[in-house]
């Protein structure tokens, strides 16, 4: 038992370098503040600028190592520009967590909205994980990607196009695992599901206004049918991330962790 390695070392980030996408609010920014507690460097990525700006300062002032990059991650050229400003500096761990799920009806989607989400979503994170892996051939790496429970069951009204982008972060997941483990690279999923975030908030505030009943019968059957009886916080994402990233989760390897409260198994 000697030789086993302290758990706090094993839960440790220090000496590794963190990028996390759509880190400006909500699970993102969460993750961020307990991977600047465990002692890693961060690499904050979003098209929020004001809120990288706050989630850094905030960070900066309790003694943590962050830097901040203003990034449209549906766009393919500033997904290069992001990693020509990282060259010669590029993180260990990488958290493809940016994402959007803006409602729209199956039958009205456009095809500019579909690639919209596409890009944000699925794109991002393919993208994103091929400049990851390259420079670190050699050595190794995390990667966590956050995918949904909405992609497992469907069960939000009008979030077709983003179920199907959250599906397919699930295979990206499991095909590099399978392609890049022996490399020393370590690809796990979160599928987080009913999280408070500013972004589920809105997404009720805009129910709540259209006064849609079946939408809003739609949002009680769900909460009724958690078993913890409640929402999610981000922090409680970032705790599982925090895991993922550490050697606390060494033998993990091309898994999805559900952070539901229970939906899935109900």
């Amino acid at each position: 038992m000697s030789m086993l390695k302290p758990i706090g070392k094993l839960m440790s980030l220090e000496g590794k370098a963190a990028l996390i996408t759509g880190a400006a609010a909500g699970i993102g920014r969460a993750i961020a503040y307990r991977f600047a507690e465990a002692g890693a460097d961060l690499q904050l990525v979003d098209i929020n600028r004001q809120g990288l700006k706050e989630t850094q300062m905030e960070l900066v002032s309790l003694g943590h190592k962050v830097d901040i990059l203003h990034a449209d991650l549906s766009a393919t050229e500033e997904i290069n520009r992001l990693w020509l400003e990282l060259k010669g500096q590029e993180p260990g761990i990488l958290v493809n967590n940016v994402g959007i799920y803006p409602p729209q009806d199956f039958l009205a989607l456009d095809a500019e909205l579909w690639q919209k989400v596409m890009d944000t979503n699925l794109n991002s994170a393919i993208l994103m994980s091929q400049h990851f892996i390259g420079p670190n051939l050699e050595k190794g790496g995390v990667i966590i990607n956050l995918g949904s429970i909405e992609a497992i069951m469907p069960f939000a009204d009008d979030l077709i196009h983003y179920d199907i982008t959250k599906a397919g972060v699930i295979a990206l997941t499991r095909g590099l695992a399978k392609k890049y483990g022996k490399k020393g690279f370590r690809v796990n999923a979160l599928l987080p599901g009913g999280i408070d975030t500013p972004g589920t908030r809105a997404i009720a505030r805009r129910i709540a206004t259209r006064f849609d009943i079946g939408l809003i019968g739609s949002g009680i059957k769900y909460q009724v049918r958690i078993p913890l009886g409640r929402r999610g916080k981000p922090d409680e994402v970032a705790l599982v991330a925090l895991f993922l990233a550490s050697d606390m989760s060494s033998y993990i390897e091309g898994t999805l962790i559900p952070v539901d409260g229970g939906f899935l198994s109900s």
